[in-house]
Parts: structure tokens; C-alpha cells; sequence
């Protein structure tokens, strides 16, 4: 007698159809319109992002981009 085997990946019950529900890739990423700028930092200042960056898996000129454009964010509103 043969044994059946089961595939534990394989869904269980009946199955439903869904529409695609998502957003083509191109939608889902919204560019912002950005100048590209030389900048000069202290070397400390970058160490202490690079580090940041790292420990949260990401990248620090992101991380330093978002901050200026949190801090001008917030200034604007205040004027």
C-alpha cells in the first residue's frame, strides 16, 4: 500500500479567487524632486550617521536627508 504523502505549503480547503488589488511598481514609489548639492561635514558628524545607519539598516544619506527636510519642515510651518 502506498502512503500519501502531504505538502504542508500547499493551501488547504477551497480556494477563492482575488483581484489584483495592487498599485503597478511604478506608483508605488513617488519621486520627490531633489537638487543634488556638494556639502561639506565634519568628519565626526558623518561617523556618528554612519554608525546610526548601520545599526538601523539603512543608509546615512538617507538618514541625514530626511533630517534636513524634517527640520525644514518644521521651521517653515513656524514662520
Amino acid at each position: 500500500m502506498k502512503r500519501k504523502t502531504i505538502d504542508n505549503d500547499l493551501p488547504v480547503g477551497k480556494m477563492t479567487k482575488v483581484d489584483d488589488f495592487l498599485p503597478p511598481p511604478g506608483e508605488l514609489v513617488i519621486p520627490k524632486e531633489s537638487i543634488k548639492v556638494t556639502l561639506l561635514l565634519s568628519k565626526p558628524s558623518i561617523e556618528f550617521f554612519k554608525r546610526q545607519a548601520r545599526r538601523h539598516h539603512t543608509k546615512y544619506q538617507r538618514m541625514i536627508r530626511q533630517l534636513v527636510d524634517k527640520y525644514a519642515l518644521r521651521y517653515s510651518q513656524a514662520a
